[in-house]
């Protein structure tokens, strides 16, 4: 028995042997890219992140804050508590500074401390790890989230929620928006 392959079966049988064969080992290898790091215990309220953190307060690459967002989505129904810096609860900044913790960039722990930190990013070129401010209680930046992309960011609210994700473009959000930083 003969099989005749077509000059596009030709083309496209290699090729996507080459695909399947990257894509197999990329998986292998990210299996393996463990650095067999122990956490370390969550932060008590009010501290800062630990000082052995590397370039405190700094993100490299657009991978690490898809990252971090991805940390921040894990953490979503976490309740509110005000002062809470951990997954039994938590308030707006304690949220954003348990976050960068857990990717071992130190933060401070306040709203307007974090407001210091960073670049100023248009509302327009926010990308995945950025922090969103907020002016919910008047002039001063009082409200901190993490952007997520897509318009979206995820953040721990007032004490009647928890962990969610919210649209910038709201009404609410986009009356009370104050500018957004890039920590790199």
């Amino acid at each position: 028995m003969m099989i005749r392959l077509s000059s596009l079966d030709m083309i496209v049988a290699p090729r996507m042997f080459r695909f399947c064969t990257v894509l197999i080992c990329a998986g292998w290898l990210g299996g393996c890219a463990s650095t067999g790091a122990v956490p370390r215990p969550f932060p008590a309220a009010g501290d800062r992140a630990p000082a052995t953190a590397p370039t405190a307060g700094r993100r490299d690459t657009a991978a690490e804050g898809y990252a971090i967002a991805a940390t921040a989505l894990e953490l979503r129904g976490a309740p509110y508590r005000n002062g809470g810096a951990d997954p039994s609860g938590f308030d707006c900044s304690g949220f954003i500074w348990y976050v960068f913790a857990e990717h071992g960039l130190a933060l401070p722990r306040t709203v307007e401390e974090q407001f210091r930190e960073g670049i100023r990013v248009d509302p327009d070129a926010l990308a995945a790890g950025d922090l969103v401010f907020f002016r919910t209680d008047g002039r001063s930046v009082s409200h901190v989230g993490l952007s997520i992309g897509g318009q979206q960011f995820v953040h721990a609210p007032s004490s009647r929620g928890s962990v969610r994700v919210e649209h910038l473009e709201s009404s609410y959000w986009r009356r009370r928006f104050a500018g957004a930083r890039r920590l790199r």
